[in-house]
């Protein structure tokens, strides 16, 4: 089905994470994403999401693009170039779910791409798919960290996998780079400090003048963390026609961004994630970089 890596950990409750996503919460670090506080207990224990939920199968599709945009543009996040990932993973994913069904029999089973309470990076550790960086992403010593993160939750005794060693160690190359200072020590992401909060979860009109001139032409997103991450220098193509850019898109002075029509939005578009921030919310957001 294309995904790169695949590990299996008992289903049950996180009680590393629990504290964790508590404080987290508590400092208000989730900003304005209330979506966060929502479903404590499910984030925490997949048990409460599938019924008889004995195994989380956690699994990494690459997104890397062969080719990136030209340079000194307004930039958007490599993983909204092409599809949107969430229909696409899920696709992948339930066909995963048929063929369990078709070689063993029926399974209770459920997939996630993103969309529902549960900790991806927290299982995908579990699971030996990596380690969390500094930057909070996980990084997989092959591939580095541009991954979508996926899971099937279901009823099967299967053979779990284990941790692995971190291997960040002295390096801050990430916390060094973040324009908005949204890195803080013990792996700890400030996510109301993040330019991708700024630049598509937050809502309001106008985005907060204290942000202004810090956002290094990022309009939707931010790559930079990753970017600047060593490991990611084994970073692949990915295989996947769906996640390839449009060609104008790639191309895209910084005038063409600025006279971006709604006509041309919704054809570039039309798939993307880009379509969450909607036209009125990108126009917002060059806006607010393109000017002085």
């Amino acid at each position: 089905m294309g995904f790169s890596f695949c590990g299996i950990s008992k289903a049950g409750f996180l009680e590393e994470e629990a504290p964790r996503l508590e404080k987290w919460l508590n400092q208000n670090m989730h900003g304005e994403m209330h979506y966060m506080a929502n479903h404590f207990d499910k984030r925490l224990d997949p048990t409460l999401l599938v019924e008889g939920a004995k195994s989380v199968i956690s699994l990494l599709f690459n997104y890397y693009p062969e080719k990136e945009q030209t340079a000194n543009t307004f930039k958007i996040s490599k993983y909204a170039y092409g599809e949107d990932y969430h229909f696409v993973i899920k696709h992948k994913l339930k066909d995963i779910v048929h063929y369990i069904e078709d070689n063993i029999g029926a399974v209770n089973a459920r997939v996630f791409v993103d969309s529902a309470p549960v900790l991806d990076r927290a299982w995908a550790k579990k699971s030996g798919l990596g380690w969390i960086g500094k930057n909070g992403m996980l990084i997989n010593k092959q591939q580095g960290s541009f991954f979508f993160l996926a899971e099937i939750i279901l009823d099967l005794d299967l053979e779990y996998d284990n941790p692995i060693t971190d291997h960040c160690g002295t390096c801050t190359a990430c916390v060094e780079a973040c324009p908005t200072e949204a890195i803080l020590p013990n792996k700890v992401v400030d996510g109301s400090k993040c330019i991708s909060y700024f630049t598509i979860e937050l809502k309001d009109e106008i985005l907060p003048k204290e942000v202004k001139g810090k956002f290094d032409d990022w309009v939707f997103g931010c790559d930079i963390c990753q970017d600047v991450c060593p490991w990611n220098r084994f970073s692949l193509a990915t295989p996947e026609p769906k996640f390839q850019p449009d060609e104008r898109l790639l191309n895209f002075s910084k005038n063409e961004w600025q006279e971006l029509t709604e006509e041309i939005y919704q054809e570039i578009f039309k798939k993307s994630a880009v379509k969450r921030t909607k036209f009125k919310g990108l126009k917002r957001n060059i806006e607010f970089v393109g000017s002085k």
